[in-house]
């Protein structure tokens, strides 16, 4: 390489630097605003330590976060497999606020740090600010001012009541993430400020005037009329907003026995687990994004001369390593990797709008041959969750590179039988039953609080309605039942409810109120 040449790179070692870094940091972000048009939060970059990485990502990712037991099992676990060589660590992690805050690992090479800002800083980041999902359920500008408040505000419970106390009530609400979020109404918008003043008053005050009225109501005794009764379950379902999804939602706002405090510990949880929730839904979108901005970023990087051709090789590696794909019968194979599967229906977008081919303009009709492949991924990144984007945009000809086909496997069979193959009727099934795959909504256990009598027995009824006749694993479910109960004070009942006849499956409960 020239004299000329080489002084136009952006690095000639694998050692990295602040300046290196913001060298690299300037040209990343010219391609990504000003060819790629992308629209990011501004960006906070951040060296840590491989100790520290592990740190952050065993207590989920978050800065700032609460002290919780589970949290230093999980780092004790990561870090025994990091130290055998078990696995690796991540190059970065990226939080979703506002400014996008970016972790570097000091232990990468400098062509490293340049792949994971394009990966992180410009690709998740355009994702997190521009997804309509995170913008509607999720606010980038508050989550952090929100995290400071909730360690503070759970260190000062764990100096008043104990950490026992604290711990107690943190178990049974890790245990009720997953049914702790809003799946179909919007959440309330963050305010930290708000949220410290609202903590505040109510330690020093609403401790102060809570009344223990409801333990004292006397129980309902004789026989109601039935009428009365029906009529009665309608007006406590109408005050109560029942049918309930949102578990955690419903203890903190009605438990007859939390404390103040303790249903501010549940709102945190909750208000962590709604944070998390778009991510769930949009990994193949999100990890798709990122990957196909950090790979055309590095090779238009290369193609300007900024990027040597070893450091091209290196960032060429780990993105291969990324994006691989491992056969059903590899002994790695663990699913679809969403980072093989959401970069190459990104890459094969920009293939359709470039170089369509006559399949191509019968499935796509709106963008084959347009050449506006950034629009296109502009607005798809914008508007669209895993499930809707496969079902819109994966093409006869990746299924065909990921040779996918489909099965029907019915219980009551000794075969399972394909379904669905490589013809015209069989694309549009396979695509529509891997789109499904991917719906949170519809995979996840539909369990909801259904009534309560709180001037009667105070028993917390819940339902599982039963989807193709999975139903829960009885161990986990008894034990969660326990967790219910334990935020509850009272008895907890749970039915299982086929969605399809209606029908009764089961019936469980606790064990009856002690008081």
């Amino acid at each position: 390489m020239g004299k000329s040449a080489s002084s136009k790179l952006l690095f000639h070692s694998s050692d990295w630097s602040f300046k290196t870094l913001g060298t690299a940091y300037n040209a990343i972000e010219a391609i990504a605003l000003d060819e790629l048009g992308l629209d990011v939060y501004p960006n906070q970059l951040e060296i840590i330590s491989s100790e520290q990485m592990l740190d952050a990502y065993c207590s989920v990712g978050m800065p700032l976060m609460y002290q919780h037991w589970s949290f230093g099992k999980r780092f004790v676990h990561e870090e025994h497999a990091y130290r055998k060589g078990h696995h690796g660590l991540a190059y970065e992690l990226v939080i979703n606020s506002n400014p996008c805050i970016t972790y570097l690992m000091e232990e990468n090479t400098m062509a490293m740090q340049t792949l994971v800002t394009a990966h992180a800083a410009f690709g998740h980041n355009h994702f997190f600010k521009n997804n309509y999902l995170f913008r509607q359920w999720t606010d980038a500008g508050a989550i952090l001012g929100y995290m400071e408040f909730s360690k503070k505000y759970i260190a000062k419970c764990e100096e008043r009541y104990g950490t026992s106390a604290v711990e107690a009530v943190l178990d049974s609400a890790h245990a009720l993430m997953d049914q702790g979020v809003f799946r179909y109404r919007r959440p309330p918008r963050l305010s930290s400020k708000k949220e410290q003043e609202r903590a505040r008053e109510r330690l020093e005050y609403e401790e102060q005037t809570y009344s223990d009225l409801w333990r004292t109501l006397p129980r309902a005794t004789g026989r109601p009329d039935p009428k009365e009764a029906e009529q009665d379950a309608l007006e406590r379902k109408k005050v109560l907003n029942l049918p309930e999804e949102n578990l955690l939602y419903f203890l903190e706002k009605n438990s007859l026995i939390l404390e103040p405090w303790q249903r501010e510990l549940l709102r945190i949880v909750r208000v962590i687990a709604q944070y998390f929730y778009p991510q769930r839904q949009t990994k193949v979108m999100n990890e798709g994004c990122a990957t196909f901005v950090h790979y055309t970023i590095i090779n238009r990087l290369f193609d300007q001369g900024k990027i040597s051709e070893g450091s091209m090789l290196e960032m060429l590696h780990s993105h291969s390593s990324v994006v691989f794909q491992p056969h059903f019968d590899d002994r790695r194979y663990s699913g679809i990797n969403p980072y093989a599967l959401g970069f190459a229906m990104m890459q094969d977008i920009e293939r359709i709008c470039n170089q369509p081919t006559s399949e191509d303009r019968d499935w796509f009709p709106d963008i084959a041959g347009s050449g506006r492949w950034r629009e296109t991924l502009l607005d798809a990144w914008a508007n669209h969750r895993d499930e809707s984007f496969i079902l819109q945009y994966l093409s006869p000809a990746l299924i065909r590179k990921f040779r996918l086909f489909q099965l029907t496997d019915e219980a009551d069979n000794k075969y399972c039988e394909v379904a669905s193959i490589h013809n015209e009727r069989g694309y549009a099934e396979i695509r529509k039953a891997l789109a499904k795959s991917y719906d949170v909504g519809a995979n996840q256990q539909d369990i909801q609080v259904v009534d309560v009598d709180l001037l009667g027995d105070r028993q917390l009824r819940l339902q599982h309605t039963i989807k193709n006749g999975v139903l829960l694993e009885e161990s986990s479910r008894d034990a969660t039942l326990r967790h219910i109960r334990h935020l509850w004070g009272y008895g907890v009942s749970l039915a299982g409810i086929d969605a399809q006849t209606g029908s009764v499956r089961y019936e469980c409960s606790t064990a009856p109120a002690g008081g």
